[in-house]
């Protein structure tokens, strides 16, 4: 199960993008999610999405397995499209019927809500997926290095948003055995009030949390039986630099940015 999750997994596979310094592929990712909810114009979210598919078809990561990654905002994207075509005021009504009005406004602003939605999960899972947790978590701690002078802890934070990327795989994995395990033993978790569908998922949530502060408690154990003491006189087996690709990469998204304010 868990290698139908993008999100948190590392695909080996040898590009350009897995190449980069992680550092370049975090600050794109940043970037990438500041200009797509800045822009307005139908144009420039097609400029931002074709950089983006030439992205991704560098990265040489199968799109099926990143597309994968969208079933988990499903109900998000829906319920979010629904409240901007019934909320959005405008000139131009499709559809009116007592207190319910579609415009078209409505309708283009949904969509365009839906493809900023789409495209943050795609660049958010190509992170993930081109680049190993463990430079990952230098990358972070490098980035927020500046931070230590005023008693920010960068590399605690850095380990600790790591490991929970890489534990989503994991839980949902846990999720669906749990849920398959109370299946066969009679739960019904589709039918029902809302009241009873809620309570039918404490079968699912009790042992969901037992499982994770187990695995949890593992992790440490193992961490401090191997000395682990955070960045303490910690040194790196192997250490992150800007490449020549990463600098030709800024070039490229530089590109874009500059596209997008023209049009």
């Amino acid at each position: 199960m868990a290698g139908k999750i993008s999100i948190g997994q590392y695909y080996p596979v040898d590009s350009k993008i897995h190449r980069l310094d992680p550092r370049s592929k975090l600050l794109w990712v940043l970037i990438f999610v500041i200009v797509l909810f800045n822009i307005k114009e139908v144009s420039s979210y097609i400029i931002a999405i074709v950089s983006l598919g030439i992205i991704v078809k560098t990265s040489k990561v199968p799109f099926l397995l990143i597309l994968k990654s969208l079933k988990h905002i499903l109900f998000i994207m829906i319920f979010t499209a629904g409240l901007n075509i019934f909320l959005t005021d405008g000139t131009i009504v499709l559809f009116e019927y007592k207190f319910i009005q579609i415009t078209k406004e409505g309708l283009q602003f949904a969509s365009l809500i839906i493809v900023r939605l789409i495209a943050l999960v795609i660049s958010s899972s190509l992170l993930t997926l081109t680049t190993k947790p463990m430079e990952l978590t230098i990358a972070i701690e490098k980035l927020l290095k500046p931070l230590k002078i005023i008693g920010i802890p960068s590399h605690d934070i850095a380990m600790i948003m790591t490991i929970a990327l890489s534990f989503i795989p994991t839980l949902i994995d846990e999720m669906e055995k749990i849920m398959k395990a109370q299946i066969s033993r009679g739960s019904d978790f589709e039918t029902g009030t809302l009241i009873e569908r809620v309570k039918s998922l404490l079968p699912i949530l009790v042992p969901l949390f037992v499982s994770s502060f187990r695995r949890a408690d593992d992790l440490a154990m193992a961490m401090e039986s191997r000395c682990y003491r955070g960045d303490i006189n910690r040194s790196k087996m192997k250490d992150i630099k800007f490449k020549k690709e990463d600098y030709i990469f800024f070039g490229f998204l530089f590109l874009v940015i500059v596209i997008i304010n023209i049009v």
